[in-house]
């Protein structure tokens, strides 16, 4: 490698390092770093010129003396070697090494507090963006929600990248703790909605700020209208929490994925939106009196099989079978299908539209196969 591609790539590596630092720290750096370079390739050719040293034995010797390693394999004989080391080495170069040292330092311990304070600007890749937070306890919400996702195969290790203000000083330590970060800003910001890099991200949550008022939802579509203009189809499977019926059907036709209401003592229910999309929806069902809905009917059943009681009703249009009440009242939800139970009471997943009477059950049943 020659000395000219050393220092480029020296320089390359010094931009890595640097990046994400504020301007004025980066400036100073990067202006000790190039004079570091210019006294390294200075001493390097006097080396060359003044001692008859190879390329190589010349950078070693350069850098064993500028970080005081001083190995003694080799060293400046000549009387015009040695000045110049003096002057190259002792007097600017090691006092500008340390001063390097002493910033980089100072950076690490800025960017730890950036990190912590949410003013870091995270480089992730498959990561999943949650954007807002709860009114209320959205330390205790998302600590349930993250517990949930790495509960799952898909999200067991995915990185979690909360876009909020409600952390100014800094997430609690138990989310910490689980590998959730978070950037401090608005999140209708689109400076901000940019800097979580959703593009990148494996899904993204939009969050309800107040779940009991639908000023809420105006945030959410403004932040879904901001993500389809910057990001187009490139944006990743979306979900979208909605206070009003009507405006999740808005956040649908501008580019959410699928929507649903705030539930918050179910953060479940936006974990399996993201696991199994779809299944929200019959989540939400079982929720509402709206729909699909489930009702128990107090039919009992004596020595069946429940593959062939949930056939029964299905053939006849009466509902899907999605649990059985026992004597003790214990309910048993969705058993083997050779599983043989006795019940006082059934629940079914019945349609709004045609829910059936308790004697209709009766009868299917009382029927022979």
């Amino acid at each position: 490698m020659t000395p000219l591609r050393f220092l480029v790539r020296r320089r390359s590596a010094f931009n890595q390092i640097t990046r994400g630092l504020d301007l004025n720290l980066r400036s100073r750096l990067r202006q000790v770093f190039f004079w570091l370079l210019v006294l390294t390739a200075l001493h390097t050719a006097a080396m060359m010129l003044f001692e008859g040293l190879g390329w190589g034995d010349a950078l070693w010797l350069t850098l064993t003396t500028l970080t005081t390693v001083g190995y003694g394999d080799l060293s400046a004989a000549t009387p015009a070697g040695r000045v110049a080391t003096v002057l190259l080495l002792y007097v600017a170069g090691i006092t500008l090494l340390a001063q390097l040292a002493s910033d980089y330092i100072d950076h690490r311990l800025k960017r730890k507090e950036y990190m912590l304070k949410g003013r870091w600007r995270w480089q992730m890749k498959d990561h999943l963006v949650i954007i807002n937070s709860p009114k209320h306890s959205p330390a205790l919400y998302f600590e349930r929600l993250v517990e949930q996702l790495h509960a799952t195969e898909q999200f067991a290790d995915i990185p979690v990248l909360i876009l909020t203000d409600v952390f100014p000083d800094g997430l609690p330590a138990s989310l910490r703790e689980q590998g959730v970060v978070h950037y401090h800003a608005e999140s209708s910001d689109r400076d901000a909605l940019e800097a979580v890099n959703p593009d990148q991200a494996k899904a993204v949550i939009i969050l309800a700020r107040d779940e009991y008022s639908r000023i809420s939802d105006s945030v959410t579509l403004d932040v879904i209208l901001q993500l389809k203009a910057l990001y187009g189809d490139t944006l990743p499977y979306t979900v979208a929490e909605c206070v009003h019926e009507d405006n999740r059907r808005r956040a649908l036709s501008v580019g959410a994925s699928t929507t649903l209401r705030p539930v918050r003592a179910y953060p479940e229910m936006l974990v399996r939106s993201l696991v199994a999309p779809g299944t929200e929806k019959i989540l939400e069902n079982l929720f509402t009196h709206h729909d699909d809905h489930a009702m128990r009917y107090a039919v009992p059943v004596e020595n069946a099989v429940w593959a062939d009681v949930a056939c029964r009703l299905m053939n006849a249009g009466l509902g899907t079978l999605m649990a059985y009440v026992g004597d003790d009242e214990t309910v048993v939800c969705h058993p083997a299908h050779d599983h043989q139970f006795s019940a006082d009471s059934l629940i079914l997943m019945v349609r709004e539209e045609a829910i059936p009477s308790e004697q209709a059950i009766r009868d299917c049943l009382a029927k022979r196969s």
